[in-house]
């Protein structure tokens, strides 16, 4: 991909975001993309004299389209905390997630012209040929096979949420095995891995479930519904509100608990505003939904910010502080290069 943007100041930069978008649509999972975005792009980003907050920032920004482009784990919790259809909130989201990579995209390539020595251009730069397009779209292939397995099969009913998410672990098992990359060693961390991040969710799924359960005990659900609601007439106020409360608590909490504790006090409210959604006869609940998809989008930016910014934590684990370059752990190269002091 750089080859075919290499004459672009930030082509580098708008390579790193295609391929978190590519990676979001097929793992669903931020730390993962983040880690591996980090592994592979931020070496090359540092010797080619990127601005460290360019490259880490663009690294983190487009790990985190992982929560919001399906198969995003979090609209799966959503659709569970919410009765609603996971489909419906897949095809609501993907429209929104894409778009927010275009707008990033535009902000890498309007950065570029304002401020064109945070992204210098590559000294050996190649020129594009149809081997270099040939060559992009054979390696952009196998994970675009991989998202229409796990996204058609939903979409068009053939699998549950469950069963597609096992056709993906089947299908990246097999792209792992026939580009010879697949070795026991991998295979048992990988199921190591999974059971672990597995064992995390539920232990938070059961701690949130007590705090909720108290916390309904005690009628601390009713005061938050009547509180909100009785805060602001205008229904949009309302949700405005809601979501300005999501942005903050994104700063301290991560989504998990937000989507738990927070989304559920909030249904009754949104089921009982006045708000006409069109959607009716397609989409089940179309207002929860709409409200959902809303909610989606602003926990995205709860991955970035600190003090909690989940990913960059992810990212710091990959690049050690330093000015200068250090050695680290590189399963790819065994080496790359610091990010600075912060």
């Amino acid at each position: 991909m750089q080859v075919l943007f290499g004459a672009m100041r930030g082509g580098l930069a708008l390579s790193v975001m295609l391929i978190g978008i590519i990676l979001a649509a097929s793992a669903g999972v931020i730390g993962a993309s983040v880690v591996l975005l980090g592994v592979m792009s931020l070496q090359t980003m540092m010797k080619q004299n990127y601005s460290k907050p360019m490259a880490t920032g663009t690294i983190a920004a487009s790990g985190t389209l992982g929560i919001l482009i399906p198969p995003s784990i979090m609209l799966v919790v959503m659709s569970d905390q919410l009765s609603i259809s996971l489909g419906d909130l897949f095809m609501g989201a993907l429209f929104p997630g894409l778009l927010l990579g275009v707008l990033y995209i535009v902000f890498i390539i309007t950065y570029g012209l304002i401020s064109p020595n945070s992204m210098p251009l590559p000294d050996n730069r190649e020129p594009v040929t149809m081997k270099a397009v040939g060559d992009v779209l054979l390696s952009v292939i196998p994970p675009f096979a991989l998202i229409i397995l796990v996204l058609g099969s939903i979409f068009y009913g053939w699998a549950t949420p469950t069963e597609a998410s096992g056709l993906g672990a089947l299908g990246a098992t097999l792209l792992a095995l026939f580009s010879r990359r697949l070795t026991v060693k991998i295979f048992l961390d990988v199921m190591r891995q999974t059971l672990n991040t597995s064992g995390f969710i539920i232990a938070i799924f059961i701690a949130a479930n007590f705090f909720a359960y108290v916390l309904r005990l005690y009628g601390g659900d009713e005061t938050i519904e009547h509180m909100v609601a009785g805060s602001f007439e205008n229904p949009a106020h309302i949700v405005l509100f809601i979501l300005f409360i999501v942005f903050l608590l994104g700063f301290l909490l991560d989504w998990i608990e937000i989507t738990l504790i927070i989304m559920p006090l909030m249904l009754p409210i949104v089921q009982g505003l006045d708000i006409a959604i069109n959607g009716y006869g397609v989409v089940g609940d179309p207002v929860v939904v709409w409200f959902a998809l809303l909610v989606a989008v602003t926990l995205q930016t709860s991955f970035l910010p600190p003090p909690v910014g989940f990913a960059l934590f992810y990212l710091k684990g990959v690049c050690p502080p330093g000015d200068k370059p250090v050695r680290w752990h590189d399963p790819m190269r065994h080496r790359a290069w610091g990010c600075g002091r912060h």
